[in-house]
């Protein structure tokens, strides 16, 4: 199967608009993604042909609905090889699915139990963790990053022990690219403390930029969002096992989650629905289906070459490009450029690239921990996605001229 970057830029209708009369140059893919026509075709579908709320509505429209729903489920879990379709439950994104397990965990934890995670965190598997720990009495536990951006391995080997109860890490950093050896990792955890640690990936820097099996992973809980995906925003998935999810408590309470409920009390309903309370983000869920059901359709390792291939170009051309440093040099790393320049803060980069039409996200990135330990106040992150060309790289080294001549 080739892979033709061209003919898939042509099914994103966004990319062929202009941004301050400039064709645009979109790289600012680890925030959000865009959208292929076909899921945007998906939403307008359900809303157009058969909106309507899922699971007991006695009419035709609810059964197309719920169908079309529950075979999303389907997909999604075929797409990460889980063990059962009870296992994928619907959120409103990563930080929603991260906050559930740490919700439960806040719960179990006790005064000398411990929690790891690392230097390189996103703030929602961050302060989850902190509110979770200073809420049971347990200590939380930083495990420590190299200068290039990298977990510190023998560092983070000597945090697991006896205490360990869970083990929360990102799949790769989204401030810096770093791609973690999360199946090493986690093989380890579950060595070291005997399957008595819980291991839990926040997987939304990870899922579009690598071929994830929940099973041969091993860990307990993954976690990732949709719109990073290809999918619409305000939709995500907690991935979690099934003997654990099946007594995990509850998150939120209402409708849809409950089995039986009288004035006096209520029991719950059964996975997944009892940790999906409330009327879901339907036409989200559609919208996702079809996303992966379009990523599915090319060829992955292909896709995976072609990010590759920008990152190390854009790379090149920073270790090139006089006055500009890069932030995050891991050997390993998802097709992430972060970088500062000698003149000018990242917001001043990020404003005189817009108006070449080259978008980019500056600031600590939800990262201003791991900013202080690279003693930044913020970056300039440009990042890539399949759909990105080398044209595009040159185009953001063109328009950083032009900062560096306005900033000089």
């Amino acid at each position: 199967m080739s892979f033709d970057v061209l003919q898939i830029r042509q099914q994103f209708p966004i990319l062929s608009r202009t941004v301050h009369n400039r064709p645009l140059v979109y790289l600012d893919n680890a925030a959000t993604t865009q959208k292929p026509q076909v899921v945007i075709d998906a939403i307008v579908d359900y809303y157009s042909n058969y909106n309507s709320n899922v699971h007991r509505g006695a009419h035709q429209l609810a059964d197309e609905a719920t169908r079309k729903y529950e075979d999303a489920r389907d997909t999604v879990a075929s797409f990460i090889n889980a063990n059962s379709r009870n296992e994928v439950i619907w959120t409103s994104g990563t930080t929603e699915s991260i906050n559930i397990v740490t919700h439960g965990m806040a719960q179990k934890l006790r005064s000398g139990d411990e929690v790891i995670v690392t230097q390189m965190e996103h703030h929602a598997n961050l302060v989850t963790w902190q509110q979770a720990c200073k809420a049971s009495g347990a200590t939380l536990l930083i495990a420590p990053i190299n200068d290039a951006g990298e977990l510190i391995r023998e560092e983070f080997i000597k945090l697991i022990g006896a205490r360990t109860r869970m083990v929360s890490i990102p799949h790769a950093s989204n401030a810096l690219g770093t791609l973690n050896p999360i199946k090493a990792l986690i093989s380890e955890i579950k060595k070291i403390t005997a399957n008595q640690a819980l291991v839990m990936i926040d997987g939304a820097q990870g899922i579009a930029h690598s071929e994830v099996d929940v099973q041969q992973l091993n860990c307990d809980f993954y976690a990732f969002s949709s719109h990073k995906f290809y999918g619409p925003t305000g939709l995500g998935v907690l991935w979690g096992k099934e003997n654990l999810l099946t007594d995990w408590p509850v998150w939120q309470t209402g409708g849809e989650m409950i089995s039986e409920v009288s004035y006096q009390d209520a029991k719950w309903n059964t996975l997944p629905y009892r940790l999906e309370a409330g009327t879901p983000n339907i036409a989200a869920v559609i919208g996702f289906a079809a996303a992966i059901n379009w990523f599915k359709q090319l060829d992955i390792k292909a896709v995976l070459r072609h990010e590759d291939a920008l990152l190390t170009q854009a790379t090149q051309m920073a270790e090139d490009f006089s006055g500009l440093r890069i932030i995050g040099s891991a050997s390993a790393k998802v097709p992430v450029l972060s970088f500062v320049m000698d003149r000018g803060h990242p917001a001043d980069i990020g404003f005189i690239l817009d108006r070449q039409g080259v978008a980019i996200r500056t600031g600590h990135h939800c990262a201003e921990p791991l900013m202080n330990r690279l003693s930044v106040p913020g970056t300039a992150r440009a990042s890539f996605a399949l759909y990105n060309t080398s044209d595009d790289v040159e185009q953001l080294f063109v328009a950083l001229k032009k900062v560096k001549m306005m900033l000089a």
